[in-house]
């Protein structure tokens, strides 16, 4: 039987230590030791070393479509009805004010329940679910 192997999520980014601040903020998550004194790059880590690395990059070019992969913070898990939508739209208070922006609610229906599109400080999508 093979090994859970380790693995971080890379961003690509025009300006790494601002997505890396965003996220760690967003999740909880500090800054990798020595972040703060790169420019092209930044990572941030879960101090409990638990979650997976996130690394941010820089690259030239900009975002143009929709992201393949997203992260889904989990704010809402085990919650139902209007009191999923009131922990989604909590956690999106929080995170409004740090840069990201609401794309849209996505109501359950008879196959999921609600969660709630959002962008970070670059558009890169995620979840609140």
């Amino acid at each position: 039987m093979s090994s859970v192997q380790e693995f971080q999520v890379t961003f690509d980014c025009a300006e790494p230590q601002r997505v890396a601040r965003f996220w760690c903020e967003a999740l909880g998550y500090v800054l990798a030791p020595g972040a703060e004194q790169e420019t092209s790059h930044s990572a941030c880590v879960d101090p409990t070393g638990t979650g997976p690395r996130l690394y941010f990059q820089q690259v030239p070019e900009g975002k143009t479509v929709k992201n393949r992969v997203h992260l889904d913070i989990r704010v809402g898990a085990g919650l139902v009805a209007q009191e999923r939508v009131a922990a989604l739209e909590a956690a999106e208070a929080r995170l409004l004010p740090l840069g990201a922006q609401r794309v849209r609610l996505m109501l359950a229906d008879e196959e999921n329940e609600s969660c709630l599109v959002m962008q970070d400080v670059e558009g890169n999508e995620f979840c609140l679910d």
